[in-house]
């Protein structure tokens, strides 16, 4: 009986096992010999997920696009993405700037000029969201018509 009881103690549970196959997928974003613990997206208290769920919100990735080319003053975006309310335009560029992936550049000028573009940080995300928003773009008639 203590036999069965250890080996249920060391065997790994299904979700242990499945949280690890998980962490996996991501890899671990963090150099080797760094005293940081690695974030895990899938675990509930990580910021990591506080990130993925600024850059990956539907007004996040769009803004996001929107000035990987070039910089842009607030009202090029709001025309530039229809449907995105002037409260919603705000709070999503108060948001990036705050990660650290816009720069608001408000230049001393009568009228006030104030030019968004993207840091190195957001160039980077940048990267990695264009052939994703290019993939949805491509599929989303067959997605949506296919229903």
């Amino acid at each position: 009986m203590t036999d069965a009881l250890s080996r249920t103690a060391v065997a790994p549970t299904t979700a242990d096992a499945v949280r690890d196959r998980l962490s996996r997928l991501v890899g671990d974003p963090v150099p080797a010999g760094s005293d940081t613990p690695a974030a895990n997206v899938f675990a509930a208290g990580c910021a990591s997920r506080v990130v993925l769920d600024h850059v990956t919100s539907k007004w996040g990735v769009l803004v996001i696009v929107a000035l990987s080319e070039t910089s842009l003053r607030w009202g090029e975006l709001r025309r530039g993405i229809e449907g995105i309310s002037e409260k919603m335009l705000a709070q999503t560029l108060r948001t990036l700037e705050a990660d650290g992936l816009v720069l608001r550049d408000a230049q001393p000028t009568i009228p006030p000029r104030v030019d968004y573009s993207l840091t190195a940080r957001g160039h980077e995300l940048a990267v990695h969201l264009l052939p994703l928003v290019r993939w949805v773009g491509a599929n989303a008639g067959d997605i949506v018509g296919g229903r």
